[in-house]
This record gives structure tokens, C-alpha cells and sequence, in this order.
């Protein structure tokens, strides 16, 4: 009879632990997906398709005036499929004005790439039919 109540505590308390955690996890969730406006910590990613053949030396001159522009954390240049990748600080400058001065300052005919809603789906680590997404998606509805 002694044995029994223990378990019973045992368990009952194992299962209230189990239900915080779960909780805590439901909160974290929520507060780290909500959106929030971009700070001096954000950084978003950005590409530019180049319409024309560059060379090395283009793409070395094109990364060189793109680390001096403001706000350009970090540029990586693949001059065989005219890709231009960058990083920036939202808060300094945006994508838009970098391909507009870019187009400008380089003559060149580009266009910001810009991907589909499929795309975004595809790419996002907690895709809709992750288990991820939907247990997101639980927590956002209850809140």
C-alpha cells in the first residue's frame, strides 16, 4: 500500500514536470517566432542576378565597391553564374537602394532577385508540413 502511494507521487510528479517543460518550450516558441522590427543585430541576406557575363576582375572590383557601401556586412560573388550574394544591415541601408546604386554606379543590366512564395516555402527550415511548423502554428493560435 506504501509502495503504491510513492509511485503515484512518483508519477504525478514526474507527469507536472513533464506538462512545465512542455510549457516552457510553448512560451519559448511563441516569444522567439513572433516578429519583431530589425535592431542593430539584424542582418538580412539579399542577391543581385547579373543579366550580362562578368569576369574575375569585374566581380573583384563589384565586391570592392560593395564593402565600402554603408550598411554591407559581407558580399561573395560567383562571376560564373552572375550571381551576387550580400549581406546588410537593414537599419543602414536597404537591398533595394544597393541594386539601385549598383545598377547605377557599374552600368550593368541586374535586377534583385526576389523568390516566389513557393520558394520561401521550400527554403525555410520550418516549412508547412514540418512537424516544427505545426506545432508553431498550435502555439500561435492559442496566444
Amino acid at each position: 500500500m506504501m509502495k503504491n502511494k510513492w509511485i503515484k507521487k512518483v508519477l504525478l510528479g514526474a507527469s507536472a514536470v513533464f506538462m512545465l517543460l512542455v510549457a516552457i518550450l510553448g512560451v519559448h516558441i511563441y516569444l522567439v517566432t513572433r516578429p519583431k522590427a530589425p535592431d542593430e543585430h539584424t542582418i538580412i541576406m539579399a542577391r543581385i542576378d547579373i543579366k550580362e557575363a562578368i569576369n574575375k576582375e569585374q566581380a573583384d572590383k563589384i565586391a570592392g565597391w560593395m564593402n565600402l557601401q554603408s550598411g554591407i556586412d559581407h558580399v561573395f560573388i560567383n562571376p560564373a553564374t552572375q550571381i551576387v550574394v550580400f549581406t546588410f544591415l537593414p537599419i543602414k541601408t536597404s537591398a533595394n537602394t544597393i541594386v539601385s546604386d549598383f545598377k547605377t554606379h557599374f552600368n550593368l543590366t541586374a535586377a534583385r532577385y526576389m523568390p516566389s512564395e513557393e520558394e520561401m516555402k521550400g527554403g525555410c527550415p520550418v516549412a508547412s508540413t514540418s512537424s516544427s511548423y505545426k506545432a508553431v502554428a498550435f502555439f500561435r493560435h492559442l496566444f
